[in-house]
């Protein structure tokens, strides 16, 4: 028994837990399993057991997935089975010789029963007050049974009167059809198949068949009275009838069939490997041969487990996939119904204001007829909720095909909604196009422009025409690392298009305008880059007079003085100034070398001029301290030149 029968107020109630979603959007939420061992959902208190033998633990789910506790300390912990009340989990615990069990309330182990060293138990199937259980390996396998029933539980091995396993037996019982336990000898090609009568304590063999199995998961129908077996064979569940294990149907799927499931009306789900990735779900909603088929998975689905499980209450339905660390827990919402898939194709681009056309396909298990509504939505810069474009009719072959003319430009999605029916699944699909929009005009004026430092400077931007949107933005960038990229103005252009903002200039200055677009102007942006110079000043010290000369004002220095050149300019990390030295002869100044020479942390360069001063009197000379970019340490004003200094030597 792998779901727990319960009242229609429960069940309602387990089915109402599933998250909110759109009817045509399962859930799927990772779980920390390792790989699938077994799955048990109990309804009574709306949880997911499942079993993970590689961490030694019961991972217990609410019922939309979400991880609600741990169950520790079970090594190699295999197959699980509820109590028909609900009240307790029964556990096989593989790695420790013993079955355990599980208050479902509290979630914590209360008892557990040893089945003796070196019996591995695997399975477990609880019946009229006993915990059946199938143990052992290979040929040295039985039926053994912890009876609940006395004062004192009790174990007995080796149960399985006339038949000798092959393999630990794979037992099941329900409720519904007490005295009796089905056990299958699923390790053998022969896949013997044996129901007891287990109505006194002790088995006594009914029928058995064989029925050529390796079989990988069972389930008994509702009313206890058959079973479905995944096998023989790798392309069908086959039903029993328990009685006399007469063959009931077949149903029929494309590759090997790994679990089955059971829901409370007898309807019949199953997972399959899947190697071609074409369908690794199957629900068998009208007939054993109309299953509705779906590919939840890219991946090979879990075998040699119970994956998959049905809620309560019938309606929903969980599917484990994917292996080894990255297993997720799959909700399908609507699992009787035939998945309804649709696809949509607009163009890549399209011109705004001119007609374009959107293809599509609607597909299912179940083909659709033709004039099949479907809801059409386009969502664009001006809609961008969302605009109706009316119901579109399905055509032949599943196609659908429309025209629309969208005003808006930029990106244009849309929507195609399938709303589902009695048989399908409901069903959505999106494609979007680049609808063209006009390039709209914008400039900034002042590019290429140098300014004294300081300089309050007045930026520009101009927009042309546009459809709706009036606002720009003016962004200043100033160079240097340490300047981030800052908006300094956004607004409405006036009348002219203009958006003006004064800087106070500093450094060289990237001024960028932005305009975000409207539904029919595509956005745009616009640079500027004006420099700065630095201020420069120099002061001297160290003469004896200062007068004007030659047209300048000259320093006058004794010869046994060394003139000293005192230069101040914004600083900045790594910033020299290099200074310029020049010399007087027959009516033109020739340079000398120059020399770069750093700044202090307060902006200020000392540069003393030694040297035998007596051959340099009468002699005109003159010097300069000048910021140069790139070649003074950094790039972020404009080359400037300072003023000249002029001074002269007497004896």
């Amino acid at each position: 028994m792998r779901t727990l029968p319960a009242a229609a107020a429960l069940a309602a109630l387990f089915g109402s837990m599933a998250l909110a979603s759109p009817s045509y959007a399962d859930t799927d939420r990772p779980i920390p399993v390792w790989d699938a061992s077994d799955t048990v959902v109990d309804g009574a208190h709306q949880q997911l057991f499942l079993a993970d033998r590689y961490h030694d633990q019961i991972v217990v789910t609410d019922a939309t997935g979400k991880v609600t506790r741990t169950i520790t300390g079970l090594p190699q912990v295999r197959d699980l089975d509820l109590s028909p009340d609900g009240s307790t989990l029964y556990a096989a615990v593989y790695g420790a010789d013993k079955i355990v069990a599980i208050d479902t309330t509290r979630l914590e182990q209360t008892a557990e029963y040893p089945t003796g060293a070196g019996t591995t138990p695997s399975h477990v199937a609880y019946a009229d007050g006993r915990i059946w259980f199938g143990y052992g390996d290979q040929w040295d396998s039985g039926l053994g049974v912890v009876d609940l029933t006395g004062e004192t539980p009790a174990v007995t091995l080796d149960l399985g009167g006339a038949h000798d396993y092959a393999g630990p037996p794979m037992v099941y019982a329900d409720p519904d059809n007490p005295g009796t336990l089905l056990a299958l000898d699923a390790g053998i090609s022969s896949g013997p198949v044996i129901v007891y009568d287990v109505s006194s304590g002790t088995p006594a063999i009914r029928v058995s068949a064989d029925k050529g199995g390796f079989y990988h998961d069972a389930a008994l129908t509702p009313d206890g009275q058959n079973v479905v077996v995944a096998g023989p064979g790798n392309r069908a569940l086959t039903e029993y009838r328990l009685s006399d294990l007469a063959e009931v149907r077949t149903y029929p799927v494309k590759d090997q069939p790994e679990t089955v499931s059971i829901a409370p009306d007898g309807t019949v789900a199953a997972t399959v490997l899947d190697t071609d990735d074409a369908g690794d779900t199957y629900v068998f909603t009208n007939g054993s041969d109309k299953p509705s088929v779906r590919n939840i998975s890219h991946n090979w689905m879990p075998w040699g487990a119970h994956a998959t499980s049905w809620s309560a209450d019938g309606t929903k339905l969980y599917v484990q996939t994917g292996s080894q660390g990255s297993m997720a827990l799959h909700r399908v919402d609507e699992p009787r119904k035939y998945q309804a898939t649709l696809t949509v194709s607009a163009p890549t681009s399209a011109p705004r204001a001119k007609s374009l056309t959107v293809t599509g396909k609607l597909t299912a298990g179940v083909a659709l007829p033709a004039g099949t509504p479907l809801k059409v939505t386009r969502t664009d810069m001006e809609s961008p909720n969302g605009k109706s474009l009316g119901t579109k009719a399905l055509g032949g072959g599943g196609k659908f095909t429309f025209t629309d003319t969208p005003a808006s430009g930029g990106k244009v999605t849309y929507t195609v909604t399938y709303e589902g029916d009695a048989t399908h699944t409901a069903a959505k699909a999106a494609d979007s196009v680049t609808v063209s929009r006009a390039k709209p005009a914008l400039t900034v004026n002042n590019n290429g422009k140098v300014y004294a430092y300081g300089k309050d400077v007045k930026f520009t931007a101009h927009l042309g025409t546009t459809y709706k949107n009036r606002t720009a933005e003016i962004w200043a960038d100033p160079f240097g690392s340490d300047k981030p990229n800052k908006l300094v103005k956004s607004g409405k252009v006036d009348s002219h298009g203009n958006l003006s903002v004064t800087l106070d200039l500093k450094r060289d200055t990237k001024v960028t305008a932005k305009f975000a677009g409207d539904s029919r102007y595509q956005s745009r942006s616009a640079t500027s880059t004006a420099g700065a110079k630095v201020s420069v000043s120099t002061s001297v010290s160290a003469h004896y007079k200062a007068k004007s000369a030659w047209g300048h004002t000259y320093y006058f220095f004794h010869k046994n003085k060394n003139p000293m050149f005192t230069t101040k300019m914004p600083y900045y990390p790594h910033r020299k100034q290099r200074f310029d030295f020049q010399v007087y002869y027959q009516g033109k100044w020739y340079p000398g070398d120059s020399q770069y020479f750093a700044l202090s942390a307060d902006g200020r360069s000392r540069v003393e001029v030694t040297g035998h001063h007596a051959e340099d009197v009468g002699w005109r000379f003159r010097m300069r301290s000048d910021y140069v970019n790139g070649s003074s340490g950094d790039t972020v004003n404009s080359t400037t030149y300072g003023p000249w200094k002029y001074f002269t030597y007497t004896g």
